[in-house]
């Protein structure tokens, strides 16, 4: 009994021992404590094609386009936004360009900093943007900036959307967007206070995580100034679209 104990006695010991120098071990290796240290500058890329879709309807014809991509860490990144409208004539209107720099302000949203450029069949505008991008409670996607354009110009856009989930594969998403102009500029057919107000709703099929074609309605109603533009040009207003598209990501 006594030749059992002392065995017992000294396997618990040089378990202690070798523990203690494993433990030594990992503190003083390249990994610290906790393993290798997390590569947080590593360099990304990605790019979505949110929307790209053809238009029926009143706009029957039109083919329209939005999208972003982004380059960098996941502190510092480089964004270009676009997003535009070719009508059946040949003609491009609401084309907007944006090339930001990003940085994190907490876990969720990021603060956007950088360029607007107004590229179309109209006369160009180039503004000046800060705003905010990123994921509100309950999973919406909200982005708001103020833009001050070369002529002294303000502007304001905001737009959200939500991703319902009716299947793993088959999503719905409404979407809600508007512009603020503080003064009206009659060369690009826009007028001062709330100009116009955009919303959809889009029923996508995702194929692959990747690609995804939709079917949805879309609505567009210009208010104020913008609308007598509107209506004075022969343009549609208030009337809902149905829209076919796809929504792509790399």
């Amino acid at each position: 009994m006594r030749a059992l104990g002392k065995r017992i006695a000294l396997t618990v010991t040089l378990c202690a021992l070798a523990g203690s120098a494993l433990a030594q071990t990992a503190q003083t290796g390249p990994g610290g404590p906790y393993g290798m240290p997390l590569d947080d500058n590593r360099v990304y890329v990605h790019i979505l094609l949110e929307q790209f879709e053809y238009r029926t309807g009143k706009a029957a014809g039109d083919l329209s386009w939005g999208g972003q991509a982004w380059i960098g860490t996941d502190a510092n990144r480089l964004w270009l936004k676009t997003e535009g409208v070719r009508e059946k004539d040949g003609t491009i209107e609401g084309g907007q360009h944006e090339l930001l720099y990003s940085r994190p302000i907490s876990i969720y949203f990021d603060l956007q900093a950088g360029l607007r450029f107004d590229v179309d069949s109209k006369p160009g505008r180039n503004w000046a943007a800060f705003g905010i991008q990123g994921l509100a409670p309950y999973f919406f996607e909200v982005s708001a900036t103020t833009y001050v354009s070369d002529r002294g110009n303000f502007a304001v856009n905001f737009e959200g959307s939500f991703d319902l989930l009716l299947t793993q594969r088959l999503i719905v998403q409404p979407q809600l967007e508007l512009d603020l102009y503080s003064k009206g500029d009659p060369a690009r057919r826009i007028g001062s206070g709330l100009a116009e107000i955009g919303t959809g709703l889009r029923l996508r099929y995702e194929i692959s995580r990747k690609f995804a074609p939709y079917i949805g309605l879309s609505y567009q109603r210009n208010f104020g100034q913008t609308r007598r533009y509107a209506s004075a040009d022969g343009e549609d207003n208030g009337h809902p679209l149905l829209v076919i598209g796809v929504r792509s990501w790399f």
